[in-house]
């Protein structure tokens, strides 16, 4: 049915919400949010209104239909932005592109006797957490220094503070752990080595160190030299990462501090993470294509960005200058903390000497990373001019996609696709296929179905399938190139394929075009982009057919245990979480799972000592 932009603006409530522009392709272009939907939607239709920004421009004239959802009020339309921005990424928003996970340290505080972990997911269990991290090394580190600092447990048993097993495992008998799981050590002499973790991890490792210069004391008066020396090298690990951490004031607040450097195209923001006076660690994230772009719209749209997804923000965040929607993100970022955030913008003094330091380094990273950035780009697109030319396409290669098969003498077979666009990985174009049709193993059946349903998927306009390639690349050879062509001629699809050429070493030496070998030189960029390509597709595919593969494995392994359901299976795996970690059980562990009993204890255990 036709969208109407006039008659659809006349709809417009006069309410807060979330408006959502589509593109001819039905593809999210644009995300905003508004305090009066009436108002800022029609905004971008009127001439009157509209502003020199060809970015802005060139985004309002692809636009054919829009979408909008109602909020009670302008916070939650600011949550809903952030979150559908995240989401979908569109092309014509200020993106965050950060896809990684922080890691975190997490302190389990629903447990009798807590554990002090490393994770990457944030979830609403009661649990105490510390970060984000720059690093999984940092968290590591941490966590090694917090594990032979205090005998914590490891273990997944639900505790009690009674004896659960007749036999503790080997951290008990190597003096790791306390045995909590013998019922020999009280909870409050639990709970306070852990009040003490929190204080160091909350930057207040002088409560750490003396308690160990105590111990160190302790030990020497006793005698006992050798345990004495591993209390001071353990000081002198606490001390070396205190030198790191610089020491910026003398108050114990934390606070985050933003600095913000633009280039012409580029912009790079850095964040400076403080906890009780010390500088613990710091981040930056860089924006391209942001020529049309004000620093304060980047720096507001990286603070609703980054501050939706992490887990503890500081009372106080410092910034250079102010931006359209300061009071609303404060407001929403003190709901989110559960106390009162402050944005502060320092003018003068040590603050303001703080925020210069921190500008200055994002300038320093912005001028390194560019001239990487533009090195590598450059690289990428002669790479891409060369293989165009090698093949006389007219038309320059802009999204080259490969497609790869992965089984095992036919079983758990699977099909990958992975995409490069501007000769980079764009990783979140990627797309995975069970194999429905074909028996055995068959790669060309295999490949046929899986080009079959990618392009099927782009004449009916599935989202996730809504762009056509440049070039095929197929890793098969020529055989693979026929089935590929035949098929976009059978669905009148015009799209150039290429295939790669092995030697009798299995290593790949050039390619095939229109029927005809081109060799490539091992050391042109060409040669190295499709090489890329190539290994990429198979990691991708090879990846998937392992996790089928495994995740089969395990099902059927815990299926021939008799008094083994589906809950029960569930149960275990969320205990134990691995099989692994199963199968060196106890009976008494195995019992204490939810659903299990004695008489399937004992059939789980006896089955894995067969």
């Amino acid at each position: 049915m036709d969208f109407n932009i006039s008659e659809e603006l006349r709809k417009l409530p006069a309410k807060p919400g979330v408006y959502i522009m589509k593109n001819n392709k039905g593809q999210i272009i644009y995300i905003g949010k508004a305090i009066v939907l009436k108002n800022r939607v029609r905004q971008y239709f009127q001439e009157s209104n509209q502003k020199a920004d060809a970015k802005v421009n060139v985004m309002v004239s692809q636009i054919v239909e829009f979408e909008y959802i109602i909020t009670d009020n302008e916070i939650e339309a600011l949550v809903l932005e952030a979150t559908l921005i995240k989401k979908h990424k569109p092309k014509y928003n200020i993106l965050l592109r950060d896809d990684k996970q922080y890691p975190y340290i997490k302190i389990t505080m629903k447990d009798m006797y807590p554990k002090v972990v490393k994770t990457r997911e944030l979830k609403k269990d009661g649990s105490k957490y510390y970060g984000p991290y720059p690093s999984g090394t940092a968290v590591n580190n941490a966590l090694e220094l917090i594990h032979s600092t205090y005998k914590l447990r490891t273990c997944n048993l639900k505790l009690d503070g009674k004896k659960a097993l007749s036999r503790p495992c080997l951290n008990y008998y190597i003096d790791k752990c306390l045995g909590p799981c013998q019922g020999n050590i009280e909870t409050k002499l639990y709970l306070s080595m852990i009040d003490e973790i929190k204080l160091f991890l909350s930057g207040r490792d002088d409560i750490l160190i003396n308690k160990l210069k105590e111990d160190m004391f302790k030990a020497s008066s006793q005698m006992e030299f050798e345990k004495a020396a591993e209390y001071r090298d353990k000081i002198k690990s606490i001390e070396s990462i205190h030198e790191e951490q610089k020491v910026i004031q003398t108050n114990v607040k934390d606070q985050d501090v933003i600095g913000i450097a633009k280039g012409i195209e580029e912009a790079c923001i850095q964040i400076f993470f403080i906890r009780s006076g010390k500088i613990v660690g710091r981040e930056h994230f860089i924006f391209y294509n942001v020529e049309n772009n004000v620093k304060t719209d980047i720096l507001e749209a990286f603070i609703k960005q980054f501050y939706s997804g992490v887990a503890y923000i500081p009372k106080e965040i410092y910034i250079e200058e102010s931006f359209s929607d300061i009071n609303v993100i404060e407001d929403w970022l003190s709901q989110k903390a559960n106390r009162k955030i402050n944005f502060k913008i320092p003018k003068k003094g040590v603050k303001n000497n703080l925020i210069k330091m921190v500008h200055l380094n994002a300038l320093e990273i912005l001028e390194k990373q560019v001239n990487r950035y533009k090195i590598k780009q450059q690289e990428s697109f002669q790479a891409l001019e060369n293989l165009r030319l090698k093949l006389q396409l007219t038309e320059n290669i802009k999204r080259i996609e490969a497609y790869d098969i992965s089984n095992t003498q036919g079983s758990y077979s699977v099909g990958a696709m992975v995409v490069f666009e501007n000769g980079v990985k764009k990783q979140s174009d990627y797309r995975r296929f069970r194999i429905k049709t074909i028996e055995g193993p068959n790669d060309y059946g295999s490949m046929h179905e899986i080009l079959i349903r990618r392009f099927k998927n782009y004449l009916e306009f599935n989202e996730k399938f809504s762009k056509l390639p440049d070039l095929i690349m197929m890793d098969g050879g020529i055989g693979q190139v026929n089935i590929a062509l035949k098929i976009l001629k059978q669905l009148n699809l015009n799209v150039n394929v290429c295939g790669l050429v092995k030697d009798e070493n299995h290593k790949t030496r050039g390619i095939i075009y229109n029927g005809k070998e081109i060799k490539l030189k091992s050391r042109s960029l060409e040669f190295q982009l499709i090489t890329r390509i190539q290994d990429e597709v198979h990691r991708f595919a090879i990846n998937y057919h392992r996790s089928l593969r495994d995740q089969n494995m395990v099902k059927s392994e815990l299926d021939e245990i008799k008094g083994i359901g589906p809950k029960r299976k569930k149960a275990l795996f969320k205990t134990f979480k691995t099989l692994s970690n199963m199968k060196i059980q106890p009976i008494e562990a195995l019992e204490k799972v939810e659903s299990m009993n004695n008489k399937s204890a004992t059939e789980v255990y006896n089955y894995f000592r067969k």
